[in-house]
């Protein structure tokens, strides 16, 4: 049987809960009822043919107490004039939660609807484009209106996210609930509390002006005559971005590695120090004015990628150069070849012409596809000897 049942009525009802649609209307208070039901009943072979059956059917869809049935009227050759379901209908919202199960769910949402209306009526707006969401966070939603609220009265509080002091929230909550907040409080705030620029949850303590976890730079010495600790000759140090920048080393080379194992292992070399990288992001580093007296050397992967980040690195230091990211390095250690499996195929325009033909050559895939020599993969005894020429002989211990 073809025709529709009681559960085709309930999976109708189902999707338009799944949508949102029979929850909206506790925020906006518009309505979708009385709604027409999709129905298909039997054909006048049907009825003829099947009538105890046809006659079941109507049977079961006149028991549900949520339906209203609008008739038709059909002569039977045998049985005489007969009522057949003509249209369904739901009346009402509270027939239609009835029918599925949701009367309590409602309720729930209901409860956060009037809290809201009554706190931060400004979020309004946000229940009615995700009531199944706010439906899900109800037993946190008070915890996230408060914090809202505390917001509001404090915009671009200038605190780590730990210091907020809010009855029943902690730091953790606000960190796992980033997303949803960010959206509430780009409702609830005035643009001159947030800073637009900044988007996605890695950026969301800066754009509603909390503090953000410091960017930390590791170095090493490469040189004991740099001393910067009395008595330690070849420091490894951690250092948070303000304070490497008010270092003010005085040497002339400075590499940066993206490996920490090749950090680590890096040999000593006069008047040098040593970097541990931070890939895409030289923001921390651009703002130690005592580099742009420095030559500097990148090391990174040859791939893609590895190429990118040298571009990106030279736009904030002009005068950085490529380290063992050459043609003669990637075709001497062909047993080492991995594979990059995402390529970075926009154009590089910081790159030297020499890097730019490596660059093509990845890019392009003229050897094989996705080819890329990974840093740590390099020889040692090679890199000592670029060391060497870098520093004209006098540079490797």
């Amino acid at each position: 049987m073809s025709w529709t049942t009681p559960r085709d009525l309930t999976a109708q009802l189902s999707r338009l809960w799944q949508r949102g649609q029979l929850l909206r209307p506790l925020v906006t208070g518009e309505t979708m009822f009385p709604l027409r039901l999709a129905m298909k009943g039997p054909s006048s072979t049907e009825v003829t043919g099947q009538f105890d059956v046809v006659r079941t059917w109507v049977t079961m869809l006149a028991a549900l107490p949520q339906i209203r049935i609008e008739w038709r009227m059909v002569n039977h050759r045998v049985q005489g004039t007969q009522r057949l379901p003509q249209s369904l209908w739901i009346d009402s919202l509270d027939s239609a939660l009835a029918l599925i199960g949701k009367q309590r769910d409602a309720a729930r949402f209901a409860e956060v609807v009037q809290q809201t209306h009554i706190t931060l009526p400004v979020l309004l707006p946000w229940l009615a484009q995700r009531p199944l969401q706010a439906l899900e966070l109800a037993n946190r939603w008070p915890h996230l209106l408060a914090i809202v609220q505390w917001l509001q009265s404090h915009p671009r509080p200038d605190i780590y996210l730990r210091q907020v002091d809010i009855p029943g929230v902690h730091s953790k909550f606000i960190e796992i609930h980033r997303t949803v907040l960010s959206e509430l409080f780009d409702l609830a705030l005035p643009a001159t509390a947030i800073v637009a620029k900044y988007t996605g949850t890695s950026q969301f303590s800066v754009r509603y002006g909390f503090l953000r976890k410091p960017v930390r730079i590791r170095l090493r010495v490469l040189d004991q005559q740099i001393q910067l600790l009395p008595g330690v000759p070849f420091p490894d140090l951690t250092l948070d971005a303000a304070s490497f920048a008010a270092l003010n080393i005085v040497c002339q080379h400075v590499f940066i590695t993206e490996n920490e194992t090749n950090f680590l292992a890096f040999p000593s070399v006069n008047n040098a120090i040593v970097i541990f990288g931070a890939g895409y992001g030289w923001d921390a580093l651009a703002r130690a004015n005592w580099l742009t007296r420095c030559q500097i050397h990148y090391w990174g992967d040859i791939d893609t990628h590895g190429f990118a980040i040298l571009d990106q690195l030279r736009s904030h230091f002009t005068q950085v150069k490529s380290f063992l990211m050459d043609h003669a390095t990637l075709m001497t250690h062909e047993t080492h070849w991995g594979e990059e499996t995402k390529q970075v195929t926009h154009d590089l325009p910081g790159l030297t012409a020499d890097e730019n033909r490596v660059f093509d050559i990845l890019r392009d895939n003229r050897i094989r596809k996705g080819l890329r020599l990974e840093q740590e993969h390099i020889g040692f005894h090679w890199v000592t000897a670029a060391l060497r020429r870098i520093t004209d002989g006098s540079g490797g211990k």
